[in-house]
């Protein structure tokens, strides 16, 4: 046989090259796994929707935030249908209002400007401009929630100043569902239950001032909003709002204020807007 036996070389078919081929995937493996943790941070930095798997909260945790808000909100209810009774509406409509507006706010200025003898239509009118913040909240929570067609008419019912709260201040698409679930679930079954013991415990009960049950509501949303004033132009937009509504307060009928109020942000994104237009203009001398 000429030139013997063919020599052995350690070629991908050889016996070096499985052990190659070995480390070379899981050198590949290894940085794609470092790929795949670091965009998941990325994303959470950029504020990005994480899914469940990478770091959202646990369930339970925001279950428990979720009934917490909502117990102390629907409480208040009782401190409406005390309110409504007093103003001299029905029990039925008092029950009314909370299952088919269901939205503090504007239940209550509704209420207090017909207490104050205001006009039913001025009265209805301030409480639906009062509310037409809650549509603000439907924009930023479809895409956070992104639910089905179908649920999306029922679900709209819950959009309020505590569900969106709730629901925003989680890390991801899951827990703000279960966020916007448990909280508008608990707060419409005990807002409409203590709106029915309110109207009609009315008498026994007297002044709900004294008792401060209609702080319970602002105090809430208060201490939710707090901690999501992170910027100094969402602070000073939070001041402004506070000094024209208590401004405003008593000289403007029952809701107005809280609408004069909303004009903190533009005016403060207006000043915002002229210093940086100056800046750039003074460096561009």
């Amino acid at each position: 046989m000429r030139g013997g036996a063919p020599a052995r070389r350690d070629g991908p078919t050889g016996a070096a090259g499985p052990l190659r081929t070995a480390e070379t995937e899981t050198e590949t493996e290894t940085e794609s796994e470092g790929m795949a943790e670091t965009g998941t941070e990325g994303m959470a930095e950029a504020g990005a929707v994480v899914e469940p798997g990478s770091g959202a909260a646990p369930d339970r945790a925001v279950v428990r935030d979720a009934l917490g808000v909502g117990v102390a909100v629907g409480l208040s209810g009782f401190a409406f249908g005390v309110t409504s009774a007093g103003a001299g509406l029905s029990a039925l409509q008092t029950c009314a209002l909370s299952l088919l507006v269901f939205t503090g706010a504007s239940q209550f200025a509704l209420v207090g400007a017909l207490a104050g003898g205001g006009n039913p239509f001025t009265a209805a009118a301030g409480a639906f401009f009062l509310g037409t913040r809650n549509a603000f909240y439907g924009l930023r929570l479809s895409q956070l929630l992104a639910l089905p067609r179908f649920v999306r008419p029922f679900a709209a019912h819950w959009v309020i100043d505590e569900t969106a709260a709730v629901s925003l201040a989680q890390s991801s698409r899951r827990a703000a569902r279960i966020g916007f679930t448990v909280t508008g679930l608990t707060l419409y079954m005990l807002w409409n239950l203590t709106t029915l013991l309110g109207a009609l415990g009315a008498e026994a009960i007297g002044d709900t001032d004294a008792w401060g049950l209609d702080a319970a509501g602002p105090a809430v949303f208060l201490a939710l909003l707090a901690p999501m004033l992170r910027t100094t132009t969402e602070r000073a937009v939070a001041g402004i709002a506070v000094v024209l509504g208590l401004g405003f307060l008593p000289v403007l009928p029952a809701g107005v204020p809280v609408l004069v109020a909303a004009l903190a942000a533009p005016a403060v994104l207006w000043l915002q807007g002229r210093r940086t237009g100056a800046g750039r203009k003074g460096a561009r001398r």
